[in-house]
């Protein structure tokens, strides 16, 4: 029994590797494939795929930093985060109470909430009613900030509600939904209502190529793969190594998103979609070390957060002590955070069932805070749930 609870998660790495390889082999087959037609029917002449190919190249190497789409007072800034206050000054006033937005924090820009005009969690929330609104920008690592610990991302959160005026809607994506529901168990009487978006909160639950890759790794060689990996960066862990592994679980995706922009080299709203994504894909930014470290061993290998395990500067972390309103949301694909682990949430609150809601949404992870689809229905209807219970 205990070979099988260690060799199982080995097993199911190995065959997510072995059907991801293959996709991303059937991927390029069908979009070089198709390159190669349009180019028979366009009559393109023999130096055409030679420049195309220069063209492509060109194109992925002019990459610039990923920017923010709505104007923002900077209300604060630490050297691990700053605090984004959006809130139009119209609606500074208005009778509503704030929300805060903790965006993901896995290797990119945090801009991802407010990503296009037409793609904006941010602004969607604002039109759904929370005009005072504000995010989090959490900053790369230095080596002065690569010793920063859950607590002092924790005192950026509390120190951002205090500044909002002591009591707020919490929205948390992916890293940034673990950490607002550590924050709201801590602090329940600072937390209106929760809503956590692709958050890995029973990181064990459903079928995770990282949930299965952490168990394969700790469970064979403990913390020293992940220490090593810190050691390397200098005590931050370098954005390029998170980017590296998020494209080794789905590298179909990558190479369909390359060969599909050598095909629509002449369409200009190809490119412009396609750079806007690039941009912010590949800069990178490295996290601290310290508090990299402390997620993986308590949270990804040891699941202690769903298990009311979780121990935080000597205080225990109980989710059951959130009795606030509850609402989760996954994406129906999404490989990176299954429902499961979202949705198991429900059952370690003290929220009454009435006032938990979940849903879910077509698309992935990342199209859970800029995709179109969840943007246009799913965070709407939850912001305007949330803006009904925060008057």
């Amino acid at each position: 029994m205990a070979a099988a609870a260690w060799t199982e998660p080995w097993v199911r790495l190995t065959a997510h590797q072995l059907r991801v390889g293959a996709e991303a082999a059937a991927t390029a087959a069908r979009e070089w494939g198709g390159y190669w037609a349009d180019a028979l029917r366009r009559r393109t002449p023999p130096l055409g795929p030679v420049t195309d190919g220069l063209r492509w190249w060109a194109t992925v190497r002019d990459r610039r930093p990923p920017s923010w789409t709505l104007p923002a007072e900077i209300r604060f800034r630490t050297p691990i985060a700053a605090l984004r206050d959006v809130t139009e000054p119209a609606d500074r006033e208005a009778d509503v109470v704030p929300t805060l937005v903790l965006p993901p924090q896995a290797g990119h820009s945090s801009s991802i909430v407010d990503f296009a005009p037409d793609q904006s969690q941010l602004a969607t929330l604002r039109t759904a009613g929370l005009v005072r609104l504000a995010a989090l920008e959490w900053l790369p690592a230095t080596a002065a900030t690569r010793s920063a610990s859950i607590g002092d991302y924790l005192a950026v959160v509390d120190r951002a509600v205090t500044e909002l005026g002591g009591r707020a809607n919490l929205v948390g994506d992916c890293q940034g939904g673990w950490l607002a529901a550590i924050y709201a168990a801590l602090h329940p009487d600072k937390v209106h209502t929760l809503t956590l978006a692709g958050a890995p909160l029973d990181f064990h639950a459903g079928d995770a190529v990282i949930a299965h890759a952490t168990r394969a790794l700790h469970g064979a060689y403990g913390m020293a793969p992940y220490r090593a990996l810190v050691a390397a960066g200098g005590g931050t862990v370098p954005g390029g190594a998170l980017l590296a592994s998020f494209v080794g679980i789905a590298p179909q995706a990558e190479v369909g998103r390359q060969l599909e922009l050598l095909r629509h080299l002449d369409d200009p709203g190809h490119l412009a979609r396609f750079r806007a994504f690039h941009d912010w894909f590949t800069h990178t930014q490295d996290m601290p070390g310290a508090f990299y470290l402390w997620l993986v061993e308590h949270l990804f290998a040891r699941n202690e957060l769903i298990r009311g395990e979780l121990v935080v500067d000597g205080r225990p972390v109980d989710p059951g002590a959130i009795d606030c309103p509850l609402f989760l949301l996954a994406g129906e694909t999404d490989h990176i955070t299954p429902a499961p682990q979202v949705f198991a949430f429900a059952d370690a609150v003290a929220t009454p069932a009435a006032d938990v809601v979940q849903r879910t949404t077509p698309g992935g992870h990342l199209g859970l805070f800029m995709g179109h689809d969840a943007l246009a229905t799913a965070w709407p209807e939850l912001g305007a749930q949330v803006r009904a219970r925060s008057i």
